[in-house]
C-alpha cells in the first residue's frame, strides 16, 4: 500500500504513549496534527529529527500543531528515550499489533519490521493535507511541515 495522500481522512488511532495513557488521533480535532512516523527511537537520525522537531516546537505552536512521535517501539523504550531527550511531545508505541497504524498510512517496512520515515500534516477536521516518504537514512527537517502549516492557516 502506498503512503497516503493529500486529500485522504486520516485514520483515526488510540495508541500508548506511557502507561495509563494514550493519545487518539480524534481526540486531537480542533487543530493541526503533525504525524511524525520514524523507524526507532535510538538510532542516530532518527535522534536527529526529533531533536530538531523539539527545538523548534515554538514554530509548530505558532501554528496550534499537535506533533506525535510514532515508531514500533514499546512504551518504556519511548519513555526513557522522551525523558533523555526532554521532548515536548508524545511519542505513540503502534507496538502491538506491530505497525498496524503504521500500515494504515501506507509507511510499514514489513520486511524490516519498522516503520519508513514519513510526515503527514492533518488539518483540523481530520484530512491529510500533506504527506512526505523520506528516505529511511535522510532527516526530512522541518521546512516541509511548517509550509503546510502555514498552507493550512492561508485557507482558514
Amino acid at each position: 500500500m502506498p503512503i497516503l495522500q493529500p486529500g485522504t481522512v486520516a485514520p483515526d488511532f488510540d495508541l500508548p504513549t506511557m502507561i495509563g495513557q494514550s493519545v487518539k488521533l480524534s481526540n486531537l480535532r480542533g487543530k493541526p496534527v503533525v504525524l511524525i512516523f520514524y523507524p526507532a527511537d535510538w538510532s542516530p537520525v532518527c535522534g536527529d529529527q526529533l531533536a530538531l522537531y523539539n527545538e523548534i516546537y515554538s514554530e509548530f505552536s505558532k501554528h496550534d500543531a499537535q506533533l506525535v512521535g510514532i515508531s514500533v517501539d514499546g512504551i518504556f523504550c519511548h519513555q526513557a528515550y522522551a525523558k533523555s531527550r526532554n521532548l515536548e511531545f508524545p511519542l505513540a508505541a503502534d507496538f502491538e499489533p506491530k505497525g498496524k497504524v503504521a500500515k494504515e498510512y501506507g509507511v510499514y517496512r514489513s520486511g524490516d519490521g519498522y516503520c519508513e520515515r514519513a510526515l503527514f500534516v492533518i488539518d483540523a477536521v481530520g484530512i491529510i493535507r500533506w504527506s512526505f516518504l523520506s528516505d529511511i537514512g535522510e532527516n526530512p527537517g522541518a521546512d516541509g511541515i511548517l509550509s503546510a502549516l502555514e498552507q493550512l492557516g492561508a485557507v482558514k
